[in-house]
């Protein structure tokens, strides 16, 4: 038993033993028996619903591209207030005190995801979130002191659980380690506005649109500025506008700029390759670009505030497959003003009941929304099932 069910165990016991004390002495024996026989009866009917699972309405799966075609991403479900990941408040606790009030994001940008735990960058009172999957907890997170986050706007956790946060408010990027203490913040002393931090090997790369660049930092204990990219002048291909987010994978880095409506492709060093997409209102084009994010095969997905929707690209460049719209239209899977996108492998289990039978789930795609009832949308990448051979 972990000290998670071990802490909500004593706490049951405690207020029960409390109940019963004040009933005893305020309506003597009988009713003391009447009361302990009506919970067990209420505990009784709660675990045996537990053990049957909860009756879910029946509902059309959201599906991209729509039939007749072959689906290729569904829409899982959504994450925006604390009862949105299960209430772990115990019986005994609502009887007393009655049901917790639910907890909510008010208006999220950035998102990260490690072991179960999703870290949400909140526009609205200077903070975080942190939705703990395998605890069913929602902690707001608001450190103090040296920590103290001023706007956060966007977030990166490495493999040992360390999280980089882009503090706009403060300049620098804030970092933590996995229990939630403050390590260190760092940045530059001159034209230094981090929008936007990704870790990828032993560097750490910041977008930085107070001087048009990429700068990238050490990642040891000294966060040593290491270089800047681009460096190309204003009006020459390559050049970043306004560089407001960035991911890395496959020795490549991936730059959204906001100023020019097109993404922008590095090497892992700084050097120019390509551009995909253009201004515009096309299919393939920008209106307001945002949040980027690329899967193990190399194709983007960007995020356009403009239209409420994320246009997935081939490493080519080739426009796949849009996802999202107008959530006043469409309802769950549409966004509102969305923000970041994300894509995580490691976390499937805690979505795969959402996922239709006739597929596999491959990955989870993020997406967040910064209005309306969804604020963070989940959605899978998902393939047929293989049939087995007769």
């Amino acid at each position: 038993m972990n000290n998670h069910l071990l802490s909500k165990n004593v706490e049951s016991k405690v207020l029960f033993l409390h109940l019963l004390k004040k009933v005893n002495s305020h309506f003597g024996f009988r009713l003391w028996i009447f009361i302990f026989s009506a919970i067990t009866v209420l505990s009784s009917c709660n675990t045996n619903k537990l053990a049957k699972g909860k009756e879910k309405d029946v509902k059309p799966f959201v599906i991209y591209p729509s039939p007749p075609e072959q689906a290729r991403v569904q829409y899982l479900t959504k994450l925006s207030t604390s009862a949105d990941i299960g209430n772990s408040q115990s019986l005994f606790s609502k009887l007393i005190l009655g049901p917790e009030k639910a907890k909510g994001i008010v208006k999220p940008y950035g998102i990260a995801i490690h072991k179960g735990k999703i870290y949400v960058c909140d526009q609205y009172g200077g903070g975080m979130e942190i939705i703990d999957l395998e605890k069913k907890d929602f902690i707001q997170f608001r450190p103090k002191g040296k920590g103290t986050l001023r706007a956060p706007i966007n977030c990166f956790v490495d493999n040992k659980g360390f999280l980089y946060v882009a503090d706009v408010g403060r300049l620098e990027i804030v970092v933590f380690d996995e229990n939630g203490n403050f390590v260190k913040a760092f940045g530059e002393k001159e034209k230094f506005k981090p929008t936007d931090v990704f870790v990828y090997n032993d560097k750490i790369f910041v977008a930085n649109p107070a001087s048009n660049k990429v700068n990238v930092f050490s990642k040891d204990s000294l966060n040593k500025l290491l270089y800047s990219f681009p460096d190309i002048a204003p009006g020459e291909r390559g050049f970043l506008g306004v560089p407001a987010n960035l991911t890395v994978g496959n020795e490549r880095v991936f730059v959204a700029d906001f100023g020019h409506s097109m993404i922008e492709r590095f090497t892992i060093d700084g050097k120019y390759i390509d551009s995909i997409g253009s201004a515009g209102d096309r299919p393939g084009q920008f209106s307001k670009l945002k949040g980027i994010a690329v899967d193990s095969e190399m194709n983007v997905f960007a995020v356009d505030a403009g239209y409420d929707h994320v246009q997935i690209f081939n490493k080519d460049g080739k426009l796949l497959l849009v996802i999202g719209g107008h959530y006043q239209e469409q309802g769950p899977g549409g966004l509102i003003i969305p923000a970041k996108v994300m894509i995580d492998y490691d976390n499937l289990k805690y979505f795969q009941s959402y996922v239709d039978p006739a597929y596999d789930l491959k990955y989870l795609i993020f997406v967040t929304s910064q209005y309306g009832p969804d604020l963070i949308n989940v959605y899978g990448r998902v393939e047929p099932k293989v049939k087995p051979n007769k």
